[in-house]
């Protein structure tokens, strides 16, 4: 099962997309120095298709890209979810962020055109450090994956 607790319209999370960003709970990683513990518990409101669909029906006219933040407990449900959502809202682009060191076997990458991939290392710090482990690829269409990471860094 997949839970959300919240979400938020974000502009720094994927490059180049305005981006709905809904925070999932039940996260297994239990990266040290993780931002948001708090979505380690069994917490909020059932994501279901329906549920997802009116909140994004909400935000659609401003954004480009929904990105879920987790749900790693339940890479089964997200992939169905994603593919589901392939269907409901074919334009829109879909990021997941990952604690996963790689993608879980058999996930079938191509219902995504972008995935985070990576636990948070403090000393080697987030997505803008260019000390990080952590990973942002886009998804291409041979779902080859093209590391934007760089994207983050500042000059």
């Amino acid at each position: 099962m997949l839970k959300y607790v919240d979400y938020d319209i974000v502009f720094d999370e994927v490059p180049d997309e305005v981006a709905l960003a809904v925070s999932l709970s039940l996260c297994p990683n239990r990266c040290e120095g993780c931002h948001s513990p708090h979505l380690r518990e069994d917490i909020g409101e059932e994501l279901t298709l329906e549920r997802l669909a009116s909140i994004i029906r909400i935000y659609r006219s401003g954004i480009t890209c929904l990105c879920l933040m987790g749900g790693d407990g339940d890479t089964k449900t997200l992939e169905l979810l994603a593919r589901s959502l392939r269907t409901a809202f074919p334009t829109l682009r879909l990021a997941w962020y990952s604690g996963r060191q790689q993608l879980p076997e058999g996930m079938d990458v191509s219902v995504w055109d972008y995935v985070k991939l990576g636990p948070y290392i403090p000393t080697r710090g987030s997505l803008k450090s260019p000390t990080t482990n952590q990973r942002l690829f886009r998804v291409l269409s041979d779902t080859t994956l093209e590391d934007l990471t760089f994207r983050f860094w500042k000059k």
